[in-house]
């Protein structure tokens, strides 16, 4: 099964940027949906963004406008670029598979937007 690392949070400032990165161990060349997703302690994990194979992109409304979600199909990674962070974002973030989540979740990475 493909195993997923998402990698690239920190400790920011709230207007601040951050890019996740997420590795997969296999192919994601014929995976249609790739997402983001992200958890609060105490709250259900909640959809962020997602990529389609096509490139079509869509995004939660708390974070349109603001963060970009990208695909390499030749470095099967996928991209988070978060920009004019808040910090009502605040989670840890996951990548996994769109709609249906089909693969094991990774550990995660952690963003903290705090002053």
């Amino acid at each position: 099964q493909v195993q997923l690392v998402e990698s690239g949070g920190g400790l920011v400032q709230p207007g601040e940027s951050l890019t996740l990165s997420c590795a997969a161990s296999g192919s994601i060349l014929r995976i249609s949906g790739m997402g983001w997703y992200r958890q609060v302690p105490g709250k259900e994990r909640e959809w962020v963004a997602r990529v389609l194979s096509t490139g079509s992109t869509n995004y939660a409304d708390s974070v349109k406008g603001r963060f970009t979600i990208s695909r390499d199909n030749v470095k099967n990674t996928l991209y988070l670029q978060m920009n004019s962070l808040k910090p009502e974002d605040t989670a840890v973030y996951y990548c996994n598979t769109y709609p249906t989540r089909t693969f094991s979740w990774g550990r995660g990475t952690q963003v903290t937007v705090s002053s």
